[in-house]
């Protein structure tokens, strides 16, 4: 009881800072669903992440405290659960300290204080009570936590490989009717993914992520990399690193690198392979247009960090170890409190990256935003985000005309976005041409019927659309 007490509060002096901070980049999209009812379509990969999210809308609305609460709730859940199946594989010190690590990390700030990152903390935890089932020998029950978990992200798909490979260093040979069905059902969350990210509009991955599996695969080896300089020298997070496709060789450079390292820790550190292992779904051959992302690591990081206890517990540096990364999560949440400092820090560690550029003029004052965006421009002409982005402020900024012509820049670099449409629609409805709005807010539906703000728009105007939602 006492070493839980001791991860709950570290977990709580960590992270417990979020509770203040606000919403940030993709949270927002969490209003986009409303009601349960929209949860039940093919469309949504996460439903029980999205169900979550719309309870914590029905008790609290807007308010971001509710929001990050779950988060933290979450996170020191998934810690205890991770405590309780690691000591039924490790010797206690080392289990404790590796759950500390896993607990305390500041790569995990992602994952905690970033709202709309709370999929693969459910995700992880729910892993973990099926973990903790499989080793009790309740079998089939781990097979429904882990039915429960691909509802809420199906990037935990390679778990029942992590189970196998777990059976197979513990000495039991025997195949498992169970991991079968588990692997079965990870196939369906991958093609259910595949079908939703072909039929969404802008879906950030699959078909309409703009790279192909080839090169993103090729891309994964640096990335990989990068997050394992990053467990070992926690400095240089960033939530939009500056991570491109590299070159045939350096790219096969890196891949041998990390098979070297697979090798290495065979040998010397073995529970570093599940972490590899849980890395398959995203750091192989799915693409995503965000090449890395520190959150992905969540749940692979439990096994990193059970290779690092045994040797942090052999040296006597595991209670250190765990007191430094307190302190550097501390300071880390303390970026995530504001966009300003978060997105300013994604500006520096990236000076040649659009968006950061765009999502931290949303932080300034106009004018700082505008200067900003003018500087974005230069680097990157034909960016329509950029135009779409100038065009809000300074419809904010009651420019409608101003703000007219950027939106028309961003819809001849991207005609066929329904965002620009429905930004170009408010343009028009500010500047009282009703019918040219609405044919904008209709054709913006036309081409995402799930754009819920244009439809909200549309309703402003006192009209109605027949496309469903």
């Amino acid at each position: 009881m006492r070493s839980r007490l001791l991860l709950a509060a570290a977990t709580l002096a960590a992270f417990g800072a979020s509770l203040g901070s606000g919403f940030h980049f993709d949270d927002y999209a969490i209003f986009d669903h409303p009601s349960p009812g929209k949860l039940l379509t093919l469309r949504e990969t996460r439903p029980l992440t999205d169900l979550t999210f719309w309870l914590n809308y029905a008790l609290g609305g807007r308010n971001p405290v509710g929001y990050h609460a779950v988060n933290l709730a979450l996170h020191m859940g998934a810690v205890l659960l991770a405590y309780a199946c690691l000591r039924r594989l490790l010797p206690e010190r080392t289990a404790l300290a590796a759950a500390a690590i896993f607990a305390l990390h500041p790569i995990q700030a992602e994952a905690v204080d970033y709202v709309w990152a709370r999929s693969i903390v459910l995700a992880t935890l729910l892993c973990l009570a099926s973990l903790r089932d499989w080793l009790e020998g309740r079998r089939w029950r781990a097979v429904g936590w882990f039915a429960a978990a691909l509802l809420a992200k199906e990037e935990v798909a390679a778990f029942p490989l992590l189970l196998w490979w777990l059976s197979r260093t513990k000495g039991e040979p025997r195949r498992f009717p169970q991991i079968a069905v588990m692997l079965a059902l990870s196939l369906a969350a991958g093609l259910r993914t595949i079908y939703a990210t072909a039929v969404t509009p802008g879906a950030p991955a699959g078909l309409q992520a703009g790279i192909s599996p080839a090169s993103y695969l090729l891309a994964q080896g640096p990335v990989i990399l990068r997050y394992l300089r990053l467990m070992v020298v926690p400095y240089g997070f960033t939530i939009d690193p500056d991570i491109r496709v590299p070159a045939l060789w350096l790219g096969l450079a890196a891949w041998a690198a990390v098979a070297a390292l697979a090798v290495l820790a065979w040998r010397h550190a073995r529970w570093a392979i599940a972490g590899l292992i849980l890395l398959i779904p995203s750091s192989t051959i799915f693409p995503a247009a965000d090449l890395a992302a520190d959150r992905r690591l969540y749940f692979p990081l439990l096994w990193f960090a059970a290779a690092a206890a045994i040797w942090l517990v052999r040296m006597r540096l595991d209670r250190a170890a765990a007191v430094a990364l307190a302190i550097l999560s501390i300071f880390r949440t303390g970026v995530w409190m504001s966009d300003r400092s978060l997105w300013g820090e994604a500006v520096a560690r990236a000076p040649h990256k659009i968006r950061p550029k765009i999502q931290l003029a949303r932080a300034l004052p106009p004018a700082d935003g505008l200067k900003l965006l003018a500087q974005a421009r230069t680097e990157a002409p034909q960016d329509p985000a950029v135009a779409a982005e100038t065009g809000r402020i300074l419809l904010a900024e009651g420019e409608a005309d101003a703000a007219l012509a950027e939106f028309g820049r961003a819809l001849a670099l991207a005609p066929r976005d329904a965002r620009y449409l429905n930004d170009r629609g408010v343009a028009l409805a500010a500047m009282g041409q009703r019918d040219a709005a609405r044919a904008d807010f209709e054709r913006a539906l036309a081409i995402d019927p799930a754009l819920d703000e244009a439809r909200e728009n549309l309703g402003k105007l006192g009209a109605r659309t027949t496309v469903a939602p």
